[in-house]
């Protein structure tokens, strides 16, 4: 691996340097994330931020990690964003990361196929599309040529109470947040903060109306309130393995004041261990990736799955009319939302349009990047967490970062989960054998014995 060329000279101490720019959309949008639900945006609770952090060793090898406050972040937007940023300051696509925090009060970024037949969802607007391109261009290329002196370094928080398995709240979890904290070397004052959170951004729901970056960006104020970054410090917030993790099973009401409380508690997890962290002065990078081919899901026939839409809409309407606790009602009409969606699938894969789109995702990029002892792996797409939880028990000292550089159009589940036709299994693409692939190619990738 070649390190990047920079704009500083060959031999400097370590370099950091990071930026945020405003991506929050003009006017009223459609808040996307729910469906079945007309829900534009009355207003903006928190403006939504993309932000960047590079890091630069004193060989010449760079990283650049690029997150915003999206639902999703289409793989032509990232791939455009990285070349753009390569061809402007040198640092290789392989070494960019871009990825989203999947909230589910922001704009449209995405055509999802299984929303097709969804008379209330809108095509993504191309203008805001360009607009958050552009933004994410030019907070990569202020945090390049910002760079300065610095030092870094990673704790690990534990962030229990944030939320659950959310299909058995004592089933698979990650509780752990890794902590990377960048500081100037001259005052010791923080450049930047980065964390991984392996939970679903879904306290609010779809009878809220204002652009959010959910519970995220009360751990930012947190963050700020605490005295562990100072104001304008950006602080880069990225998704871990959460496509079966969600606030459901811990929430009190799906408010702002409870994107608050579960926001404050992680927010005093990660500000716990940025207190115990060891600052390094030299750290090498390094970074490297990989590309697998995934296997579409075989889909059911319409008339099927229809008939299975019909029976989980019955399930979900007895539950209400029987007064079943909170839980139980949400996880049936999410069951029903993955039936219909199934239903928008299979339609796609008989009139041949779901092979284009799944051709569209195709090759899937798995990336590693190497920060000293420190390995983050980049993942496309919403997987479950126990792949994450797979990779860890083989690598220590990793962590999985998803919904990076595009998507898969749904989720990748376990096996097990398929088995069950749970709302997650019903709006997936691909098939569930693909998260051992996904798993074996990183863990090739960790090894460095990859094609």
């Amino acid at each position: 691996m070649q390190p990047a060329s920079s704009p500083h000279s060959s031999r400097t101490p370590f370099l950091a340097g990071a930026a945020t720019r405003d991506i929050t959309p003009a006017g009223s949008v459609f808040l996307f994330g729910y469906p079945h639900a007309p829900r534009d945006s009355t207003g903006i609770h928190d403006r939504l931020e993309t932000s960047a952090l590079y890091l630069r060793d004193a060989n010449g090898a760079a990283l650049l990690f690029i997150s915003s406050d999206l639902i999703f972040v289409g793989k032509q937007l990232a791939g455009g964003v990285r070349r753009r940023i390569h061809a402007a300051a040198g640092v290789p696509e392989e070494a960019i990361v871009v990825t989203a925090t999947h909230t589910h009060s922001g704009p449209v970024t995405v055509n999802y196929a299984s929303n097709a037949g969804d008379p209330v969802v809108p095509k993504a607007d191309e203008s805001y599309l360009a607009m958050v391109a552009d933004r994410m261009v030019d907070a990569g290329l202020a945090a390049i040529a910002g760079a300065a002196p610095a030092e870094s370094g990673l704790a690990v928080a534990t962030a229990n109470g944030v939320g659950t398995n959310r299909h058995d709240p004592a089933g698979p979890a990650d509780p752990e947040v890794p902590v990377l904290i960048a500081r100037s070397a001259a005052t010791r004052e923080p450049l930047a903060c980065m964390v991984v959170c392996a939970m679903h951004p879904t306290v609010l729901h779809e009878d809220s109306t204002l652009i959010s970056a959910d519970f995220p960006h009360f751990a930012r104020k947190r963050l700020l309130a605490r005295g562990i970054v100072p104001s304008g410090c950006p602080i880069l917030y990225h998704t871990g393995a959460s496509g079966n993790q969600s606030p459901r099973h811990v929430t009190r009401e799906n408010t702002f004041a409870e994107a608050r409380r579960l926001g404050e508690l992680l927010g005093d997890a990660i500000a716990e261990a940025a207190s115990g962290i060891t600052f390094h002065a030299a750290l090498p990078l390094a970074a490297r990736r990989t590309f697998v081919e995934l296997a579409p899901r075989r889909m059911p026939p319409a008339g099927e799955a229809g008939e299975n839409a019909c029976a989980a809409r019955a399930r979900l309407d007895h539950l209400v009319k029987s007064n079943a606790p909170r839980t139980l009602t949400r996880t049936a009409e999410c069951d029903w939302f993955g039936a219909e969606e199934t239903v928008a699938l299979a339609r796609a894969a008989e009139d041949g349009r779901l092979a284009r789109v799944a051709a569209d995702c195709m090759p899937a990029e798995i990336q590693v990047l190497e920060i000293g002892p420190w390995k983050f792996v980049a993942w496309p797409g919403e997987l479950f967490v126990e792949y994450a939880l797979e990779v860890r028990a083989r690598s220590p000292q990793t962590f999985v970062i998803t919904f990076a550089n595009g998507e898969l159009q749904g989720y990748i589940v376990t096996p097990e989960a398929a088995a069950k036709n749970v709302y997650e299994a019903a709006n997936a693409l691909f098939a569930p054998e693909n998260g051992k692939r996904v798993v074996d190619a990183t863990l090739k990738l960790l090894a460095g014995t990859h094609d």
